[in-house]
C-alpha cells in the first residue's frame, strides 16, 4: 500500500466531512476515508495506477467565477450557489424542466419519478435560470442541457429551447430516454426549427436484456427509431450508455460498432461508469463499480481501436488551447480544469466507407503539441495584435507533431487544422444543424467524439472534485450547483425539488 495523496470526503452514512487518503494498493487506486461514528469504509476510485497516474500529470489548475452567487460559510460542499471556493468556469449547464418521468429506471442518479412529488419549474422561472447562467463572469457557458426526469414531456420545451438560443447559449441540447421522438418524427423537427443542436441519448447496449435491467423495459427498438427520426430532422445524436459491471459491459464493442457504423445520424459516445445512488454493501458495489480505467480497457479489449494509456485524455487536458486563445483574442475563453479524475475524451477519425478507424492521439503527437501550445503563449503574452490568421500560422507550425505515415489515408493535416479550427470558429461556419451535416457529406471522413464522465457518489466522494467541476444546474433560488454535489453527498437536488 502507497498513499498518493490526502484528501477530504464524506461519510456516507451522516456526509460529515472527513479526511481521506487515496492509495495505491496492487496497481489499483482506492479512497478510504474513517468516520468516528460509522468507521473505515475503502473504495475503488480507479481500476489501473498507470493510467491514474498519467492522468493526474496532465492536470491543470483554473479559476472559478468573478461574481459567485453565495458566500463561504460551512465550507464545500455545503456553500453551493457557486461559493467563491470554486475552481472552475461552467463549460456545461443544466436545468432540470422537470421531475416527471416515463420510465422508472433502476439506475437513474435523479431518481425521477419515484419522489412522490412532481417538481417542476414554471416557464418564467426557467427563463431568469437561463438568463443567471448566461451572467456568469468572466465567460458565460456556451452549453446547455435541458434535462429532468423526462425533458420532453414538458409542452413547452421547444419554446424553452427558442429561448436558450436567444439568450446565447450557442449549443443547446436534450436529455431524453427518446420515447417520445421515435413515436413522432414532428416533434423531432420542432425541436430542431427552434435550434436544438443535438440529443443526449440514453443508449446502454444492443441487447434488450440489457434494458430489461437499466430501464426496466425493451427499449432498443425505440432507441433506434428515435435516432432515425432525429436524423431526418437535421440533427445527429449522442449516444449516452450507463455503464454496470456485470450488467452491460459486455455491450461496449456493440455500441462502440454501432455507432461507427451509423457515424452519419451519431456523433459521438458519452459513456457515462455508473454511480450509486442511496446505501447498498461494500460487497455489491465491489461486484459493480465501473472506473474510467475499466471503461478504457474494455474499449481496447473489445474493439481493438482505442488504446487505453496512448488515446485517453482528461478533460482539462486542453487548457493551454483556451489560453491559446485569450492572448490572441485578448478575450477571457471557457477553460475546462476539472479534475482529472472526472472524466477522459478522445477523437475517432472515420472513413466514409467505415473501413478506417483511427483515434487522432495515433499519429498526432498530442503531448509535444499542446506543449508546444503552452509555449507560444508565453512568447504571445506581451503581443495581442495577432487575429485568427495568427492563429492559423502558429497551428500550421506544428507540423512536426503530425506524423502522416501513421494516419488516415484521407486525412491530412490541413484536415486536422480544421478540427481544430472548428472549435473556434463553428458559430461562423453552421448556421445550423442541417448546414453542419451537408459540410459532413462533403467530406471523406467522420469524426466520432469518445468522452467518458465518471460522476461521484458519496463513496468515492472527493470535495476537490466538486470544487473543480465544469457540469453546474442552475436552480429557481438563483444558485448554481457542482453535478456531483447537487446529485450526490448533501444532495442539494433533494432541497431544491
Amino acid at each position: 500500500m502507497q498513499v498518493i495523496k490526502a484528501t477530504k470526503s464524506l461519510c456516507p452514512e451522516c456526509l460529515q466531512v472527513l479526511e481521506a487518503d487515496i492509495f495505491e494498493d496492487d496497481n489499483k487506486v482506492y479512497i478510504e476515508k474513517i468516520c468516528p461514528e460509522h468507521g473505515k469504509f475503502t473504495e475503488l476510485y480507479w481500476s489501473d495506477y498507470d493510467q491514474y497516474q498519467r492522468a493526474e500529470k496532465l492536470r491543470a489548475e483554473g479559476t472559478g467565477l468573478s461574481n459567485p452567487r453565495t458566500k463561504t460559510e460551512k465550507g464545500c460542499p455545503l456553500d453551493c450557489g457557486i461559493c467563491p471556493e470554486h475552481k472552475s468556469h461552467t463549460g456545461l449547464a443544466i436545468i432540470d424542466i422537470t421531475n416527471r418521468c416515463n420510465l422508472t429506471c433502476p439506475v437513474c442518479f435523479a431518481n425521477a419519478a419515484t419522489a412522490g412529488y412532481v417538481y417542476e419549474p414554471t416557464k418564467q422561472q426557467i427563463i431568469e435560470m437561463l438568463e443567471n447562467l448566461r451572467n456568469n463572469k468572466p465567460v458565460a457557458p456556451p452549453a446547455l442541457q435541458f434535462s429532468g426526469g423526462e425533458p420532453t414531456i414538458r409542452k413547452d420545451l421547444v419554446d424553452l429551447i427558442r429561448k436558450a438560443k436567444e439568450l446565447g447559449f450557442h449549443h443547446v441540447e436534450v436529455n431524453t430516454n427518446g420515447l417520445r421522438l421515435a413515436q413522432d418524427v414532428n416533434f423531432a423537427e420542432s425541436l430542431v426549427d427552434a435550434g436544438l443542436s443535438t440529443i443526449y441519448l440514453q443508449f446502454d447496449g444492443l441487447d434488450d436484456q440489457v434494458y430489461l435491467k437499466t430501464r426496466g423495459r425493451a427499449l432498443l427498438d425505440m432507441k433506434i427509431k428515435a435516432i432515425e427520426n432525429l436524423y431526418k430532422a437535421g440533427v445527429r445524436t449522442v449516444l449516452v450508455p450507463t455503464i454496470v459491471r456485470g450488467v452491460n459491459d459486455n455491450q461496449i464493442g456493440a455500441i462502440t460498432r454501432f455507432a461507427i457504423e451509423n457515424i452519419d445520424e451519431i456523433i459521438g459516445i458519452s459513456w457515462q461508469p455508473v454511480a450509486f445512488t442511496g446505501r447498498i454493501d461494500y460487497q455489491q458495489r465491489l461486484a459493480q463499480r465501473f472506473t474510467l480505467s475499466d471503461l478504457a480497457f474494455e474499449v481496447q479489449r473489445q474493439t481493438g481501436l482505442v488504446d487505453m494509456y496512448r488515446d485517453w485524455y482528461p478533460f482539462c487536458f486542453g487548457g493551454p488551447f483556451a489560453r491559446l486563445l485569450e492572448e490572441i483574442t485578448g478575450e477571457p475563453q471557457l477553460t475546462l480544469s476539472c479534475n482529472p479524475s472526472c472524466g477522459a475524451i478522445t477523437y475517432l477519425v472515420v472513413s466514409q466507407d467505415r473501413k478506417e478507424v483511427l483515434p487522432i492521439p495515433a499519429f498526432v503527437d498530442v503531448d509535444s503539441l499542446m506543449a508546444k501550445i503552452a509555449e507560444i503563449t508565453e512568447n504571445l503574452k506581451s503581443r495581442r495584435y495577432f487575429h485568427k490568421l495568427g492563429l492559423l500560422q502558429k497551428l500550421r507550425g506544428l507540423k512536426k507533431y503530425y506524423y502522416e505515415d501513421l494516419g488516415p489515408s484521407l486525412w491530412t493535416f490541413d484536415d486536422f487544422i480544421d478540427f481544430i479550427m472548428d472549435f473556434v470558429d463553428f458559430r461562423k461556419r453552421y448556421s445550423n444543424n442541417m448546414s453542419r451535416i451537408n459540410a459532413t457529406k462533403q467530406k471523406q471522413y467522420r469524426i466520432m467524439l469518445m468522452a467518458s464522465m465518471h460522476f461521484q457518489d458519496v463513496y468515492n466522494y472527493q470535495i476537490d472534485r466538486v470544487k473543480r467541476c465544469v457540469v453546474h444546474y442552475a436552480a429557481p433560488d438563483g444558485r448554481m450547483y457542482p453535478f456531483c454535489s447537487y446529485n450526490s453527498g448533501p444532495c442539494h437536488r433533494n432541497r431544491i425539488e
